[in-house]
């Protein structure tokens, strides 16, 4: 064995957590209301959850799926599991039993970690019965938020009595880098949702990333607030993993509320916000007389946007009520997640997804072929790099399809500048073909934007006898706003090319949206 292929707890993603543990005991770590953890606190904590998870069986190369909502118990397993040599499997929280049973199969978890949580999101009721569900899973922890209550699921063991007397110290295994670390799941919009395997320095080199992307410096670390979901990449690695690399401050809210957010961010002093484009839409929705914009302006120095294209509107809107750019970036759950971003402190070009980060390369690709696309034209966008996925587990067929000579290919269409930025024009699949012309849908999102009544719309094609799709527009309208369907059509058609402009018009109140909050067009069409 090789000098570089040689075990070792350096290559081990938990040592995140335990470098800054080691140099800033004391430093906070995890705030969720008046909880407050510090990093040799998280750490101890985690030792006894890979104490346990030893314990009970667990070994190198092992599946531990975790289905938890944005708290500290999320964090303290996921490096816990780490710790142990295992594999994390974070689920989405909004699983019911007969998913997490499909997820802990395919997954083959050996243990299963599960918030109980709420009335009104019964993760752990649902997360015990696809436990029983599912085949070769052999042990379940219930967390609660009482670690000395009984279990409030009968049969279940809850995770505080399990590791009561655990020790705080473990020596973590030995791992290689090239060894998986963690199970993303894609969102499954096509068929059964797929696993995507990242290896450890996938993980931490993504992480590791925010030195050169936002700055990031331990000696003065920024205070993150977490209102992206942990279970998904972009929380993972950019928030959770990206704070504990700099001995950052991780301020947690367990599910994204526009107002909650901005208190938090006056209180704790954020000056790190990370979000998707609905999250950004739903800060300057949620502003009034009693939010002070320029105290939160005062503290922020970061403001990062990733997981579907941001409007540009919503852009220069926060940049003129908060005076900070947003930066975005692109990447999905096969990229660890980051590919491409706008560096911190180069002009912003908005709009743009940036250029590749250090050690990524991006290209563009023809259609239903891996050669490149002609120089200004649309293409498909292809990520070379140390953040691509090991593959989809055990999907050998889906791997090969996706990758091919170390390119990953995205299912995004984007464009290049001549100064090599990128812009997303839409997802492949989400592109309308309108009597034989493409038309892509976030084009049409950025017009609607720009109507004084309108706040959000999400674009999609609906089936047409003549025209094979016709375009629909399903818009959010401004409070007070008395624009009717007929009249934003006929706006639309003095704005847009005739093959472009939405037919079709429908107002509701809501948008169907994923826990990650993108816009589910799939349950529009």
């Amino acid at each position: 064995m090789t000098e570089a292929t040689v075990s070792t707890t350096a290559y081990n993603l938990a040592t995140l957590l335990e470098h800054s543990a080691e140099t800033y005991p004391d430093r906070e770590a995890i705030v969720l209301g008046d909880t407050r953890l510090t990093y040799a606190q998280v750490n101890r904590a985690a030792n006894q959850v890979a104490n346990l998870l030893v314990e009970r069986g667990i070994e190198h190369g092992d599946k531990v799926a975790l289905s938890c909502a944005n708290l500290p118990y999320f964090t303290i397993a996921y490096y816990g599991i780490l710790k142990a040599g295992a594999t994390v499997v974070p689920l989405n929280v909004l699983l019911k039993a007969r998913e997490v049973a499909y997820h802990l199969g395919d997954a083959e978890a050996k243990a299963y970690l599960c918030f109980e949580g709420t009335a009104e999101l019964p993760i752990g009721r649902e997360g015990y019965a696809g436990f029983q569900q599912a085949e070769n899973c052999d042990s379940f922890f219930l967390i609660t938020v009482d670690p000395a209550a009984a279990s409030p699921i009968e049969g279940a063991e809850t995770f505080g009595s399990a590791l009561a007397g655990k020790p705080t110290t473990f020596d973590t295994v030995a791992t290689d880098e090239d060894d998986t670390a963690v199970i993303l799941y894609t969102s499954g919009t096509t068929g059964q949702p797929k696993g995507a395997e990242l290896r450890h320095r996938n993980m931490r080199d993504n992480a590791l990333a925010g030195r050169d992307l936002f700055g990031a410096d331990a000696e003065h670390p920024d205070t993150y607030l977490c209102v992206l979901p942990l279970f998904h990449s972009f929380g993972q690695t950019v928030i959770q993993n990206g704070a504990f690399a700099f001995g950052g401050t991780v301020v947690m809210l367990p599910r994204f509320d526009a107002q909650q957010a901005l208190a938090a961010m006056g209180k704790e002093e954020v000056t790190f916000f990370a979000g998707v484009p609905t999250m950004y839409w739903g800060l300057l929705g949620a502003l009034d007389a009693s939010v002070d914009v320029d105290r939160l302006a005062r503290n922020l120095r970061i403001a990062a946007a990733g997981g579907s294209a941001l409007p540009v509107e919503v852009h220069k809107d926060f940049q003129k009520k908060f005076g900070v750019t947003i930066l975005e970036g692109y990447g999905l759950s096969e990229t660890s997640p980051v590919a491409s971003f706008s560096p911190h402190g180069e002009p912003v070009r908005v709009g743009s997804i940036g250029h590749p980060i250090p050690g990524v390369e991006m290209k563009l690709l023809q259609a239903d072929s891996w050669d490149e696309a002609p120089e200004g034209e649309v293409g498909e966008i292809a990520i070379k790099g140390h953040n691509i996925m090991k593959g989809y587990y055990n999907r050998p067929d889906a791997t090969d399809e996706a990758i091919r000579d170390g390119w990953f290919r995205s299912g995004d269409l984007g464009r290049r500048d001549e100064d090599g930025w990128y812009y997303i024009v839409d997802r492949s699949k989400d592109m309308i073909i309108r009597g034989g012309y493409n038309v892509y849908p976030r084009e049409i999102e950025e017009v609607l934007l720009t109507h004084p009544d309108v706040s959000l719309a999400a674009v999609i094609g609906v089936p047409h006898e003549s025209h094979g799709e016709e375009i629909k527009a399903v818009v959010i309208r401004n409070p007070g706003a008395t624009v009717t369907e007929e009249e934003l059509v006929a706006w639309g058609k003095e704005q847009m090319a005739s093959y472009k402009y939405p037919r079709i018009v429908q107002f509701v109140d809501a948008l169907p949206m994923t826990a990650t909050g993108k816009i589910l067009k799939r349950e529009l069409a």
